[in-house]
């Protein structure tokens, strides 16, 4: 089968790496020079099955109020008129109850882990190297409360099977001997032993590499204008440089997503949630992380990738807007800092700023969209490098009219349709061989 995918982010390029594994003359199409130039570029670097969890959680809205007037605050919520940031924050808040999370959460760990398996294979087969490690995440809490809350999650990684470690405050230095100098800043942590560490640009640029080598082609700087429907299917995108046909379109635009649907009369729950990072190099190894630090009063990822650190998080709810602040960069700073002084040369820290596609629920969109040969594989938040691999299998098998390897009904567009609305298309067939 021809299959154009729009987007070359992890999410674009997994998904033409494992199509062209089954088969099918895949073209990728990307406004950027390059892969992975944009949200996949300079992302926090954790893989981080066990850490997979909605935003949307009880007690969110009044922890959210609160994290308005922090000085470092990890919630940012620009004033101005959206009504597509109101609908999609209506939507998050209505999936802020027990139920909703224990949902969500079990969904999102169900696909992080198969992903991570589906990486590991697919670093075995293609021997891609990104400055990867294998050394698990800790979850750091700074207060009790923080601490006695990790409950909730605890019961759901139990259910799934996924092993946990609950560490003392000298079980956390033990595992991250660079935070010594700050023991008496935390009370105890979560360690998520199984998950592991990468640079997502190096890894996305690497594959991509390979993809091409099968066979796979890749259309940089050409922007993207809208998909042709007629008699219920797609049947072209154009672009800056013509319009393009193939039997069957996969949308993996990232935060872009919407608007590209939206014509079509599909309304993708997707809203950019703006994040921020700073790279630094390591000037003290002895002080430096060894794996993935998620500092829990900021929200903040502190990563090790091989000689730097990679410090990303913060959500700002600014639409599209790329400009950086240096406000939120005092904050990565802040955080590192605080926990790892002097591992890093601030000085010759470099500033980014990417947009993540959120759902109100967590959870990403893959699979089936409303119309018969147009897939979805998008909204992945702040879990794209997490998740890449294996939504990319599950939307490839699902293309070819395989089935999947994990339960991925609820993975789909159809949870946000009311039952009325809810079709049940089928893949559609590779055309018959000439």
């Amino acid at each position: 089968m021809k299959i154009i995918i729009l987007g070359s982010g992890v999410i674009g390029t997994t998904s033409a790496w494992y199509l062209a594994k089954q088969g099918h003359e895949v073209t990728v199409i990307d406004r950027q020079p390059a892969a992975a130039m944009e949200t996949s570029f300079a992302n926090a670097g954790e893989i981080s099955p066990g850490y997979s969890a909605p935003w949307a959680a009880p007690g969110i809205p009044m922890k959210a109020l609160k994290w308005m007037f922090m000085e470092h605050a990890p919630l940012i919520i620009q004033p101005r008129p959206d009504p597509e940031k109101i609908r999609w924050v209506l939507q998050m808040l209505g999936n802020c109850t027990t139920k909703a999370y224990h949902t969500n959460k079990a969904r999102m760990v169900r696909l992080a882990e198969y992903s991570r398996d589906c990486l590991t294979d697919l670093r075995s087969e293609t021997g891609l190297t990104f400055d990867e490690r294998q050394q698990g995440t800790l979850q750091l809490f700074r207060t009790q409360k923080q601490l006695d809350g990790a409950a909730k999650d605890i019961e759901v990684l139990r259910e799934g099977g996924v092993p946990f470690e609950v560490l003392d405050v000298q079980g956390c230095i033990a595992v991250e001997p660079g935070l010594a100098n700050a023991r008496d800043k935390i009370v105890g942590g979560l360690r998520l032993p199984r998950d592991e560490t990468g640079d997502c640009f190096k890894f996305t640029q690497g594959l991509a590499a390979r993809a091409a080598a099968l066979g796979v082609t890749f259309r940089h700087g050409v922007s993207i204008t809208r998909l042709n429907k007629e008699a219920g299917r797609i049947i072209s995108v154009t672009t800056s440089e013509g319009t393009l046909t193939a039997d069957a379109f996969v949308l993996a635009l990232g935060s872009y997503s919407p608007a590209l649907a939206a014509p079509l009369g599909i309304r993708l729950p997707v809203y950019p949630v703006k994040g921020y990072s700073i790279t630094v190099p390591i000037k003290d190894a002895g002080r430096a992380p060894v794996s993935t630090i998620m500092d829990e009063t900021h929200k903040i990822a502190i990563t090790r990738l091989g000689d730097r650190i990679r410090v990303g998080g913060m959500a700002e709810l600014a639409g599209h807007d790329l400009s950086l602040n240096d406000k939120r960069k005092r904050t990565l700073t802040h955080s590192v800092e605080d926990l790892f002084g002097g591992a890093g040369d601030q000085s010759q820290a470099t500033f980014w700023t990417g947009l993540r596609p959120m759902t109100p629920d967590g959870t990403p969109i893959i699979g089936h969209s409303p119309i018969a040969n147009l897939f979805l594989n998008t909204g992945h938040g702040t879990l794209g490098w997490t998740m890449a691999a294996g939504s990319a299998r599950v939307l490839a098998d699902t293309i070819s009219g395989h089935a999947t390897q994990i339960d991925a009904r609820d993975l789909g567009f159809a949870r946000y349709q009311s039952a009325k609305k809810r079709p049940q298309p089928k893949a559609t067939p590779a055309p018959a061989a000439a």
